[in-house]
């Protein structure tokens, strides 16, 4: 099929397939699906759509088409991203299973690993949660100390994770453990995949500034995991985690692209108003906000042409330090922004006409985002050493 065909062809299917209220911007978590064991669907258009793009792999449009995927290439994925774009189409799934284990698998598990896990994170049947952090191994991940010695056919895990994102709502994890004490940091360092379910993992939610609790501690107390659960070889899994690392900050970069649905100026002209000719009658503010869309524009721009890079196998390395904080300091400035245009309304923390204080408790979120996936002053001194080729000392 011509790409011009291909083109025809999916403006007709969104059309067909994705409702209209699934091309608004998103207010809510609640206006995502995020799969699961136990998940369930806002409305019958969320369930619509979503079961509409996963017949199709468009959940992951690139990945085999033997494992579930769309099997699209890149030039068909590119057109597949524009029509959507263009109809304000919502994502129809998220996931840390698309976002950082998928990748993962592709790049180093087994043939039977992929064919046992991708399938359900492309329905959405099994959602997942990242355990790399401990209480004493944040910014110096290659620290942690969760343990898994070797029973027979299993590990037997014992430790602590911490600021595991909605750990408390997923059915899997997967997890850095030490396998060899003995080794160097890095050395002797497993990654492992664990069901929530087995016995002895269990999770405890840690309230945010925001007062909501996507983030927990999960503890692990003599869990037993089969072996055939490790991703690659025992004692290299910190191979898999660098990778899956820029894959992950790659993902909270492109979670910051998905909030430019809704212009700023939009919420600007319903506070601050408009003139005669149509543009805000703050002219200080109207210049604050420009800056920052063209900010967000060279952005995603930036954005798609390292991810289409990436998918033609020159990988993304360093700069996803690059995207992740660029990305976490524009969505804190947009925060910010509606703050100062939209004044003591934005302020409010509770009060229906307030929306419940969703301004006030989204800027206090994004400040998560300069420490979570590895923090600024990480991101930095990784540019600085691998992009800009300054030293060290």
């Amino acid at each position: 099929m011509s790409l011009e065909n291909f083109r025809v062809e999916v403006k007709e299917f969104l059309e067909a397939n994705c409702p209209d209220s699934m091309r608004q911007p998103l207010m809510e978590e609640s206006d995502t699906y995020w799969g699961g064991r136990n998940a369930t669907f806002k409305n019958a258009d969320q369930e619509k759509w979503f079961n509409a793009m996963a017949a199709r792999g468009w959940t992951t449009p690139t990945w085999p088409k033997k494992y579930g995927g769309g099997g699209l290439s890149k030039e068909e994925h590119k057109i597949l991203k524009e029509e959507m774009a263009k109809l304000k189409c919502r994502p129809p799934l998220l996931s840390f299973g698309i976002w950082m284990l998928g990748p993962a698998l592709l790049q180093f598990g087994t043939e039977e690993q992929r064919h046992q896990y991708l399938p359900d994170i492309i329905q959405g049947k099994i959602r997942w949660c990242q355990g790399y952090s401990e209480p004493g191994a944040g910014s110096d991940l290659a620290g942690v100390q969760t343990s898994a010695v070797s029973d027979g056919d299993h590990y037997i895990v014992n430790g602590q994770k911490v600021w595991t994102s909605y750990a408390d709502a997923a059915d899997m994890i997967f997890a850095l453990v030490r396998t060899d004490q003995s080794a160097k940091k890095q050395i002797g360092i497993t990654f492992l995949l664990i069901d929530m379910l087995t016995p002895g993992v269990s999770t405890r939610p840690i309230k945010l500034i925001s007062g909501k609790s996507p983030f927990c501690e999960t503890f692990f107390d003599n869990v037993r995991v089969p072996k055939s659960n490790v991703v690659g070889e025992e004692n290299i899994g910190w191979t898999v985690a660098k990778y899956l690392l820029s894959h992950e900050r790659s993902a909270i970069s492109a979670a910051v692209d998905a909030d430019f649905m809704t212009p700023l100026s939009v919420y600007a002209k319903k506070s601050i108003g408009v003139g005669s000719d149509g543009r805000l009658n703050d002219r200080i503010k109207r210049t604050d906000i420009a800056e920052w869309e063209i900010d967000g524009a060279a952005f995603k721009f930036t954005l798609d042409r390292i991810q289409e890079e990436a998918k033609s196998g020159q990988g993304i390395g360093a700069r996803s330090s690059m995207l992740k904080y660029y990305g976490s300091e524009l969505n804190k400035r947009k925060y910010e922004l509606r703050l100062d245009c939209q004044g003591k309304e934005a302020i409010a923390w509770r009060g229906e006409q307030y929306n419940e204080g969703k301004i006030a408790r989204q800027l206090c979120r994004t400040k998560g985002n300069s420490i979570e996936g590895g923090t600024s002053e990480i991101q930095l001194n990784i540019i600085a050493k691998h992009i800009l080729g300054l030293p060290s000392k």
